[in-house]
């Protein structure tokens, strides 16, 4: 704690002379967390040390900026915060034999590696928990399980858990039990990019486009326009994206999650093969 507001006290110092450094100096002073790089994480800390408004926008804009050896990991979007990670949800779990084909989210195929769950219409939000990747625990246990489809009936926290996952958690006779859940970074997230798939009949007229192997739910996503602005486009319950305007790409996205990290995903190129997925060059943090 001593060192970290010795360093604030070196930033606030900065502030009045910052056109004075060098980007490599002021880099070094703006790196709170000594990891070598200044970014959201140093926002993150700043914030929650209590620095002024003058630290906070100092480092800010250092990281919206060009340089290449400091260069931005990733923004922070604080409009777009769902909840603080880690936060617990409870309902009620019932289980169901349906999800890992035609599920609502539409990420089919899904893997089998995976215990699969259905979410309730208020948490689902319009396919905003889409692809989540849930810590759920019952009486018997905690399980990890990844939401494929929505739950139209289902109360504020309820989930449908597949039937072979529910005993995991409850004994199945009971049918009908309390669930607490959390939102966990999905695995695979860990040594892969974010990816795309568009949907079927998409062209340079009309697409549909669908993003996968994010580490948090997705909230939004824009597109670079020909007029340099980062243009949102409307999401479908089904959990696509879709745009009459976008053209023949390749395209830069976008991308915020459910706690505010923003990500741009440059030179994604359009496909017409609704079976293929594309693979991007960036991933959200931890």
């Amino acid at each position: 704690m001593k060192r970290l507001i010795s360093m604030l006290a070196a930033v606030s110092l900065a502030a009045a002379s910052v056109t004075a450094m060098d980007a490599r100096s002021t880099a070094a002073v703006l790196d709170l967390n000594g990891d070598g790089r200044v970014n959201g994480a140093d926002l993150i800390l700043a914030r929650q040390s209590g620095a002024s408004s003058e630290v906070l926008n100092m480092i800010n804009d250092f990281v919206l900026g060009d340089d290449v050896s400091y260069c931005m990991d990733y923004t922070i979007d604080e409009s777009a915060v769902l909840e603080p990670q880690g936060t617990v949800h409870t309902g009620e779990g019932t289980f169901y034999g349906g999800g890992y084909e035609g599920g609502c989210c539409m990420l089919d195929p899904v893997s089998r590696d995976y215990w699969i769950v259905a979410m309730n219409y208020y948490d689902y939000n319009n396919a905003q928990l889409a692809g989540a990747y849930l810590e759920v625990t019952g009486e018997l246990g905690t399980i990890k399980m990844l939401v494929t489809d929505e739950l139209p009936e289902g109360k504020k926290g309820d989930l449908d858990l597949y039937t072979d996952a529910f005993p995991l958690i409850a004994p199945a006779e009971k049918g009908r039990v309390p669930v607490s859940w959390r939102i966990i970074p999905l695995d695979t997230a860990e040594s892969a990019p974010v990816s795309y798939k568009y949907k079927e009949g998409s062209t340079e007229f009309w697409c549909g486009v669908q993003v996968r192997n994010h580490r948090y739910p997705i909230t939004r996503l824009e597109y670079l326009d020909e007029n340099g602005e980062f243009v949102e486009l409307p999401r479908r319950n089904y959990n696509y994206f879709e745009s009459m305007d976008m053209g023949a790409g390749p395209f830069t996205f976008r991308l915020t999650d459910i706690y505010g990290h923003v990500i741009i995903d440059r030179d994604i190129p359009l496909s017409t093969d609704d079976t293929e997925i594309i693979q991007g060059h960036v991933q959200f943090p931890r």
